[in-house]
């Protein structure tokens, strides 16, 4: 039994109405302008919503023709975007604080994930319900990601040296197989696997733990903040209606992602439970009210805190909110 699942992260350390689609209706931009997506993994239904956007033509709608580029271990997000080969790329704070402290001229402009999937997975049998759990515990996890479990230990005063820390392929196999108490993980990947395996699992989300770092963001360079606003709005635009025609039918843009990419190697049933293990991470109270990809002060000033602790200091100014307050408006 294999649950080998990759993730951008850890292979390193997924229908408007027509009321709304009328609200939504994008002032055109220059005709059929060509721009690109610059996605942060492999393609999957983590980016259900703007495979919709593409298919039912919201983009196009709006004078853009816009290519979906495909991350992975060896395509960085970042390269892209700073070259002006892709006007939008999908990323997350940490990372973007990363490449904001060597010079990049970065902005987030929208937040898709208002909580971090970061999660400990483990058994019910022997669970990890808070963070005091994982004291006297094995815990299977890249190295790369000890910042990660430093900054949630600190948050929560839980004594890092009394957990025992396991480094393990991004795989289940050493929970299930009884190697590790716990693992690090995203919440839509491993957890996802070991279901579909009939495995059970627990599921803790550092995010309701104090560990507040926006995945799922997208960034755009200063200058195409001010020289390319329009596009910027119009591809917005069309990723918001994408992604809340995904909120009113997960399992339909499941369906879509695999017909859209045949030679992935994408299981539908994969797809369909990743897509609503998505869902309560996407949207939320705010996004409900204020709408898709929106973020607010205080949520950035609890960014700024956890990046502190990652050793990733940044300012406020980093996030910015103008074009969703166009598309929003």
């Amino acid at each position: 039994m294999t649950f080998l699942t990759p993730t951008r992260r850890l292979f390193l350390g997924g229908a408007l109405s027509t009321a709304g689609a009328a609200l939504f209706a994008p002032p055109r931009a220059r005709a059929q302008d060509a721009v690109a997506l610059q996605l942060s993994w492999l393609h999957s239904v983590q980016f259900g919503g703007s495979y919709i956007a593409q298919d039912k033509g919201y983009w196009r709608d709006a004078g853009l023709e816009v290519s979906l580029l495909p991350g992975g271990p060896n395509a960085p997000v970042e390269p892209p975007v700073v070259a002006g080969t892709a006007l939008v790329g999908i990323s997350a704070a940490d990372y973007t604080a990363a490449a904001v402290n060597q010079g990049a001229p970065f902005r987030i402009i929208g937040v898709a994930m208002q909580k971090n999937p970061f999660a400990i997975a483990s058994l019910p049998a022997n669970p990890v319900n808070s963070p005091a759990d994982l004291v006297g515990k094995k815990l299977g996890m890249a190295l790369a990601n000890t910042p990660v479990l430093e900054a949630l230990c600190t948050v929560n005063g839980v004594d890092i040296d009394q957990i025992e820390v396991v480094p393990t392929q991004y795989d289940a196999a050493p929970l299930v197989q009884g190697q590790v108490d716990c693992l690090l993980c995203w919440a839509t990947d491993l957890p996802v696997a070991m279901e579909i395996q009939g495995v059970e699992s627990v599921t803790m989300l550092l995010a309701d733990h104090g560990y507040a770092v926006h995945s799922q963001t997208y960034i755009a360079t200063e200058d195409s903040l001010a020289n390319r606003r329009d596009q910027l709005v119009a591809l917005m635009r069309g990723e918001v209606m994408g992604w809340q025609d995904y909120h009113a039918d997960p399992e339909e843009a499941a369906a879509l992602t695999v017909d859209m990419f045949p030679d992935a190697g994408l299981d539908l049933a994969t797809q369909k439970l990743q897509a609503e293990r998505q869902v309560p991470l996407m949207f939320s109270e705010l996004t409900e009210t204020e709408g898709f990809g929106w973020f607010t002060d205080e949520t950035v000033a609890a960014n700024v805190e956890t990046l502190r602790l990652l050793g990733k200091p940044v300012s406020s100014d980093l996030w910015d909110r103008s074009i969703l307050e166009e598309v929003h408006g």
